[in-house]
Order: C-alpha cells, then sequence, then structure tokens
C-alpha cells in the first residue's frame, strides 16, 4: 500500500464555552486589531465577539451573504484596510466563512473562524467568488483559518432547518472525499468515523434540538468532514453544487442536502469501496435511498424544484458541468448527467 497524505496546519479550540477564549487566540496569534465579520443576521453574534475581544477589535463587517458576491468581498477587503486590521474573525457558517478566506486571499491576513453551522468550510484551503453568475473557487493555503474555535452552545441558537441542511452539506464532503482521486487511508478513517457521527447526531437533533451533547457530536462530524475535504479532490456533487448556487443562487446547504443522494446513486456503483464504507457508517444497504429519505423525514427540502431550479435551467447546468467536469469515478457525460439532474429536480429517490 502507498499514499499521500498532506496534514493542513490547524489549531482547533473545542468545548461548550468555548467562544469565551477568543481573545486568547488572538493574542496567541499576536493580532490586536481584528475586523469581526457577519452576515446581516448574525450582527448580534459579531457584537458579543467584538465586546469580547474588546481593545483587540478594529471594528464589525456584518455584510456576508451566500456564495461570496465579488461586490461584498472586496467591501470587506476595503473595510479592513480602513481599519487598519492585522487580521479577521469569521463568525457564522458558511457564508461568513468564505468571506474571511476571501478577505485573506487577497490581503494575506490571519483569520479565526468560529462556526454557528455544520459547513466544514473553515477546515480547508477552498476559496470560492461569485462574479457575473459563475463562482470561481481554487485552492490555497494562504486562506486557511490559523484557529478555529468550535463551541456547541452556538449552534443551538441554528434553527432546526438549517441544522439538519447544513449536517447534510458536511456529509457530502466526507462522501467525495471516500472517493476522490487522492483518498488515502486516513481521510476514508475520518469521514467514515465523520459520516457516522451525522448520521446518528442529525436525527437526535430533530428529536431535541437544545441536546447539546448531540449538537457537539454533530459538530465534531462536521470538523471532520471538512477535514476530509481539505485532504481531497472534490468531484461531481461539489461541481454541481458551485454551478447551482453561483449562476442560480440556490440555497448552499439546502442544495447540498437534495442533490447528495443522486449524485450518490450515480458515483457509488463505481466506486465499491466508498460505497462500502458508507453502509455501514449509515447502517443501511441502500445509501441513495437513505440519505434522500432521512433527510425528508427530517424536514429538508426532497427536489431542486423546491429550492428554485426548473427543468429549463437544466442545459444551463449540463454545460457548465460538461465543458469544466472535475476528477470523478464516472465519465460526466451529458445523457447520464441530464438523467441525474432530472431525477433531483423531481425528488423521486425521496417519494
Amino acid at each position: 500500500m502507498s499514499f499521500v497524505y498532506e496534514a493542513l496546519p490547524m489549531r482547533v479550540v473545542f468545548g461548550s464555552g468555548s467562544l469565551r477564549q477568543l481573545p486568547e487566540e488572538a493574542e496567541r496569534l499576536g493580532l490586536r486589531r481584528l475586523l469581526v465579520l457577519s452576515t446581516p443576521g448574525q450582527r448580534a453574534l459579531a457584537e458579543e465577539a467584538a465586546a469580547l475581544l474588546g481593545d483587540a477589535c478594529a471594528g464589525t463587517f456584518t455584510e456576508a451573504r451566500m456564495h461570496v458576491p465579488v461586490e461584498v468581498a472586496e467591501a470587506a477587503r476595503a473595510a479592513a484596510r480602513a481599519a487598519d486590521a492585522d487580521g479577521c474573525v469569521a463568525m457564522g457558517g458558511g457564508s461568513t466563512v468564505g468571506l474571511g478566506k476571501a478577505v485573506a486571499l487577497d490581503t494575506g491576513l490571519a483569520v479565526i473562524c468560529v462556526p454557528t453551522t455544520y459547513a466544514g468550510s473553515e477546515m480547508t484551503p477552498v476559496w470560492g467568488v461569485t462574479e457575473n453568475g459563475r463562482k470561481r473557487t481554487g485552492r490555497d493555503r494562504a486562506v486557511l483559518p490559523r484557529s478555529v474555535v468550535y463551541d456547541p452552545e452556538l449552534t443551538v441558537r441554528l434553527p432546526l432547518d438549517v441544522s439538519i441542511t447544513s449536517g447534510f452539506n458536511a456529509v457530502a464532503h466526507a462522501v467525495e472525499a471516500l472517493y476522490a482521486p487522492d483518498a488515502s487511508p486516513v481521510v476514508s478513517a475520518m469521514a467514515e468515523e465523520a459520516v457516522r457521527s451525522m448520521g446518528t447526531a442529525l436525527p437526535a437533533l430533530a428529536a431535541d434540538p437544545l441536546d447539546i451533547e448531540r449538537r457537539a457530536d454533530a459538530l465534531r462530524g462536521a470538523w471532520l468532514c471538512g477535514a476530509c475535504l481539505g485532504a481531497t479532490t472534490m468531484s461531481l456533487h461539489h461541481k454541481l453544487c458551485h454551478i447551482l448556487g453561483g449562476t442560480f443562487d440556490l440555497p448552499h446547504a439546502a442544495t447540498h442536502t437534495v442533490l447528495l443522494p443522486y449524485v450518490a446513486a450515480f458515483n457509488l456503483p463505481a466506486a465499491p469501496a466508498a460505497q462500502q464504507s458508507l453502509r455501514r457508517a449509515l447502517a443501511t444497504d441502500d445509501v441513495p435511498e437513505h440519505l434522500a429519505r432521512t433527510s425528508a423525514a427530517l424536514g429538508a427540502p426532497r427536489s431542486l424544484s423546491e429550492v428554485g431550479l426548473s427543468e429549463g435551467d437544466l442545459d444551463e447546468v449540463i454545460h457548465q458541468a460538461v465543458s469544466q467536469p472535475y476528477a470523478n469515478p464516472r465519465p460526466i457525460i451529458e445523457p447520464a448527467l441530464r438523467s441525474l439532474l432530472t431525477e433531483a429536480l423531481r425528488g423521486s429517490l425521496a417519494a
């Protein structure tokens, strides 16, 4: 057996109440003028972080948006320069973490992440910016957060529907890592445990959203899912989600949730080792159907039509996916891809 595994430099502070350690993390990194980032809906949390940082806070920027529109990224960079910031704190989910990365990519500023969802982006050197209806992505160590503070108490504030779709978004990272061209036994072990953890935690959260232990399990699973994504190459699932988000502005986590079973049904027959791992992790013989029916039973959207895609949009999605394909276990050809997307549009697996 031979493989390559490159560990990413990452410091993690995990546990209930960990947000209170944010000033110590800033001091450890030598950061004295931090710009706190959030979405408009997380403004109160940004102000809470600013109060904790005290004199080390140089200001707040609370206009993060889904898919990181380039104009928002430029405004955040301008705010960082105006504040003479030497770093950023990204408070929130994938939208805010993505904005922090966009700032870091252009300025080199250090980023501390405090995730409030299960998106997992904080564990990767992957960045993305949307401009003119296209989402550009890349990998650069410069955007990798220097420190991540995981506080399960913050995820209790997350609405249940967002918790569920965010969790399935994380699962998608681990699923693709299992059949990535640069997968390794190390990543595969992490991915299987990540899927098992999320697969157990999400139904428990649906039953009791205030269960802090299950919130911690889900956050740990999201950490592992994100780490898997950070260590491997993305495939068809992520390519399609980038198209659907960048071009059609579909909701990120919900789109991941709906699409995952259909891409799994497409790819897993060509990736038997990945399929066996997922069967063990989810305790099922039919992974795609299990993913579709479980997410639907927990209240997630069942189809791409529910999240805003129409049949007339499929030609554009297929054109972009075929013209710039990602590495994938199965060849990405137009007829098979149209069939996949049509099934996802209708939500046939969740019926």
